[in-house]
């Protein structure tokens, strides 16, 4: 196990502090590292543990928020849409929601890119086992 007062003086660095937690990030075993979403042990834990907070509450507000404020305010919420002929809390939720979930996953996808460029991971690098054989992916084929 890692002894934790050493491991967060080691990350608490600020001279290199990107290079120095890409590093440890390579060095850390998942499988044996404690994951506690309070107290997360890696800089690049945290910092993706961020980004799913922030888009959690992004999805709450959006799947929530008109349901929420059509029992808060009904009378505008309930008011036909001039032209469509629904409601306005129905075209929220109809409409507003799944468009909501779209936009949330790409900005998702892209915070998670500049993460993986932050901390110097590289997802296109194919392992090799001990012969020199590039390994097997987890779904079958053959890592590219």
């Amino acid at each position: 196990m890692v002894d934790r007062n050493t491991h967060d003086a080691e990350t608490k660095t600020d001279g290199g502090a990107v290079a120095s937690a890409a590093q440890d990030h390579r060095n850390t075993n998942y499988l044996e590292e404690e994951v506690n979403l309070l107290h997360p042990s890696t800089p690049f834990m945290r910092d993706h543990l961020r980004v799913v907070w922030t888009g959690f509450a992004v999805w709450a507000v959006l799947v929530f928020g008109p349901v929420t404020l059509t029992a808060v305010a009904p009378g505008p919420m309930t008011t036909q849409i001039p032209g469509l002929g629904f409601p306005l809390h129905y075209f929220l939720v109809a409409i507003g929601a799944p468009a909501g979930a779209l936009l949330l996953s790409i900005w998702y996808a892209r915070k998670r890119d500049a993460l993986d460029e932050k901390y110097g991971i590289d997802h296109s690098i194919a392992t090799a086992d001990a012969d020199g054989e590039s390994a097997v992916a987890t779904d079958g084929g053959s890592a590219e």
